[in-house]
């Protein structure tokens, strides 16, 4: 059994407790004042006055156990994204130890550990004697059980003012000490104290226990720690500062490692000729910085920085993690969890590429592309043309009015890509998806005919006395005269027709698809947004259709994945699997550990399969795929998509006036894409129709390149009943 799982529960009479006492001597317990203050300062305290103290402390030791760190890896289980701690340490158990270790703290820090029951009382005394005569501490008395002691209470306080008791110098701490560590021998053996002690303690340069002491000064496993390494490792738990080889005079911390290579001499752990060859020895270092947070991820990794992000920020909103995101935050630092996550290093490997060659790391405008798996919503890349970093320094200027703010690029920490609490984008034409659906589910047909004019007067009030203001009454017009004519769900949808979407909006009523786009997973975040979507008015919210909305490329991307998975929305998640840290060794590839059941997909039937397979029908039109029920009118708006992508596609474009942004949403049965171009940082700055290609190119390429040697698969087809 662990030092993690120990509860010492049996509760003792006081004729019990006292009788166990006295067995160590009343009178030790009364000279442990004199070890942690001067003579003078007991002088009052008598055998009486120390039984009463001593019978009246408690007998049971919080089991609490210490903050271990989380590890995060990505869907292969074994490539390491990045660690979450507030003191890095893993548990390993003491079989795991290397022996020249154990024995090293033994000779170091307990010679007579394996002799006394929990109090020393030998070193008690000799302590007393030194500290009389120098009527100061000059020697400790506390024995490996004692510090242990120490230390779980510590790691159990639940306020700061437990924790001042649990480690000031005072003879009331010292007194409750040797009461515990006479109880804890009682029921741990020495083997499972040892195997706590070495988890707990701290040694120093960010370390806390012996794996991550092992790793942080050595690159290596506890098991695999040398004599020299040991003694190194021993040397520095009494005074952790004083003695870093990594930070302080190698000098000193040399002299501290041949001091316990002495001590385990004396003790008979090694031999002369053993001891003087370690000791001839120089302390070598190989120092590992272990990563902590998403700002720590790996440099060759960096770009996983804003996946990263995303997990924290999903952490943070399970409520099986605690009642407030505070509450998950220190979850996930002090938890040790072993967290799998959705991201796949080689889709998100090919989004990043296709992204930076189309849009510089350094530019003003942000390039990004996201990638779900419908039916699931795992979340498998996240790409963007920026670093992510804290470091923003020698960003460029920004593009707005106010040269005061900083810029977004090259470095920044916004989720820019969706899953924070930016506001996100305009993503234009490519909502006609929720209007689509929406009319569809409705009972309108596909074919559902339409005259579609170049300018259209619609019923909606509007237009602010821009060109799409008719004396108080909206009037959208198309971005081509090609698309002037009769339209259907088919080519209406594949060619963008602007006019022909407005009126089919209008016959089932905005508010139907401001109610589809919700059920897709669309949130509302600006104040704009968030009152028009409102009962009262919604049904008066035209331009809907055409994207005024903010929204992120992890919404769209989840939302057209519905077309893929038969009408099934799932919330987007970027994780496969979690486990906690009870009897886990997170760093293995197969640990122990419970599920945390929190990794399950959250999907729910959002519209029907007919419904879901009728729009997907339409929305190969835009991809040149071509629809299997209909005509698409002859030509589309990204024809080029389905001989990139290599198999059946589907998707929609989508720009804003004046080509503020840009986007492209793709999908294949096994996966969706939402790509898009930027400025977030000034909306008002138009990216130019020059760049409208982008998105379409990046999420095509990273379709094809993900899917590449995966088995082609088809959409199938809808009812003949909801087509015509």
């Amino acid at each position: 059994m662990s030092y993690s799982s120990q509860v010492i529960r049996r509760a003792l009479s006081a004729t019990g407790r006292v009788s166990t006492l006295v067995r160590t001597g009343i009178v030790a317990g009364v000279i442990v004042a004199a070890v942690a203050y001067p003579v003078a300062a007991i002088s009052g305290l008598g055998l009486k006055a120390g039984a009463t103290m001593l019978n009246e402390l408690p007998t049971e030791l919080p089991t609490t156990p210490p903050a271990q760190s989380t590890y995060v890896y990505a869907n292969d289980g074994k490539t390491l994204l990045t660690m979450f701690y507030e003191e890095h340490r893993r548990f390993v158990p003491i079989a795991e130890v290397s022996p020249y270790l154990q024995q090293a703290i033994v000779a170091s820090e307990d010679a007579r550990f394996y002799q006394h029951t929990g109090v020393d009382t030998k070193g008690i005394a000799r302590a007393f004697v030194a500290n009389s005569r120098a009527d100061t501490v000059e020697q400790g008395a506390s024995t490996l059980t004692m510090q242990y002691v120490r230390m779980a209470l510590r790691d159990g306080a639940q306020t700061a003012a437990q924790v001042r008791a649990a480690t000031e110098q005072t003879s009331g701490r010292k007194l409750r000490e040797v009461r515990l560590a006479v109880e804890v021998e009682k029921h741990l053996s020495k083997p499972e104290i040892l195997e706590g002690y070495l988890n707990r303690a701290y040694f120093g340069h960010r370390a806390y226990g012996v794996f991550a002491a092992a790793e942080i000064f050595f690159s290596k496993r506890p098991a695999d720690l040398t004599l020299s390494e040991s003694a190194t490792l021993a040397g520095l738990v009494q005074a952790p500062s004083a003695y870093d080889p990594a930070s302080q005079d190698r000098q000193a911390a040399t002299d501290r490692r041949n001091w316990v290579i002495d001590r385990m001499l004396e003790l008979g752990y090694v031999s002369v000729k053993v001891a003087e060859a370690e000791q001839a020895k120089p302390i070598k270092l190989k120092l590992t910085e272990p990563p902590n947070d998403c700002v720590s991820v790996p440099d060759k990794r960096n770009a996983w920085g804003f996946f990263c992000d995303l997990f924290r920020n999903w952490w943070t909103s399970q409520e099986a993690f605690g009642d407030n995101p505070q509450q998950r935050a220190d979850q996930l630092r002090r938890g040790g969890y072993r967290v799998v996550t959705s991201l796949d290093p080689d889709i998100q490997a090919a989004a990043q590429r296709h992204v930076r060659a189309k849009e510089g790391i350094g530019s003003p405008l942000a390039h990004g592309t996201v990638v779900v798996e419908p039916g699931s919503g795992l979340v498998k890349a996240m790409a963007v043309n920026r670093r992510y970093s804290l470091d923003q320094d020698r960003n460029g200027p920004h593009t707005s009015w106010s040269a005061t703010v900083p810029s977004s690029y090259p470095n920044t920490v916004n989720p820019l890509l969706g899953g924070g609490g930016m506001p996100g984008y305009q993503a234009g034409s490519t909502f006609k998806w929720f209007v689509l659906l929406a009319a569809l589910d409705a009972g309108l047909p596909l074919s559902t005919a339409i005259y579609a004019p170049q300018r259209y007067v619609s019923s909606y009030s509007g237009g602010g006395g821009g060109s799409g203001d008719c004396g108080g009454v909206w009037c959208p017009q198309n971005a081509s005269k090609a698309m002037t004519g009769t339209q259907t769900m088919w080519s209406g949808f594949g060619k963008s027709v602007n006019t022909y979407f407005v009126q089919l909006q209008e016959r089932v009523g905005a508010e139907r698809a401001v109610r589809m786009a919700e059920r897709l997973g669309m949130q509302w975040r600006s104040d704009v947004d968030r009152t028009m979507a409102t009962p009262e008015r919604a049904n008066g919210w035209g331009a809907f259709t055409l994207g005024v909305s903010d929204t992120t490329p992890l919404e769209m991307a989840s939302a057209y994945a519905v077309g893929a998975a038969d009408g099934v929305y799932c919330d987007p998640l970027p994780v496969l699997s979690i486990k906690d840290s009870t009897g886990a060794e997170v760093t293995s590839p197969d640990p122990e550990g419970n599920p945390v059941p929190v990794a399950d997909p959250r999907c729910r039937q959002a519209v029907s399969a007919d419904v879901a397979r009728a729009a997907t029908d339409a929305a190969r039109c835009p991809t040149g795929s071509g629809a299997t029920r209909g005509s698409c009118g002859g030509w589309s708006t990204a024809d080029q998509v389905a001989g990139i992508v290599g198999r059946p596609v589907a998707g929609k474009t989508g720009t804003t006036d004046n080509n503020r942004t840009a986007w492209f949403v793709g999908f294949t049965p096994e996966l969706s894409a939402a790509s898009f171009i930027a400025d977030p940082d000034n909306p008002f700055n138009a990216v130019g129709e020059g760049n409208a290609s982008k998105p379409i190119r990046s999420a095509s390429q990273t379709l094809r390149d993900a899917l590449a040697g995966v088995p082609v698969s088809g959409f199938r087809p809808p009812p003949p009943s909801i087509v015509r």
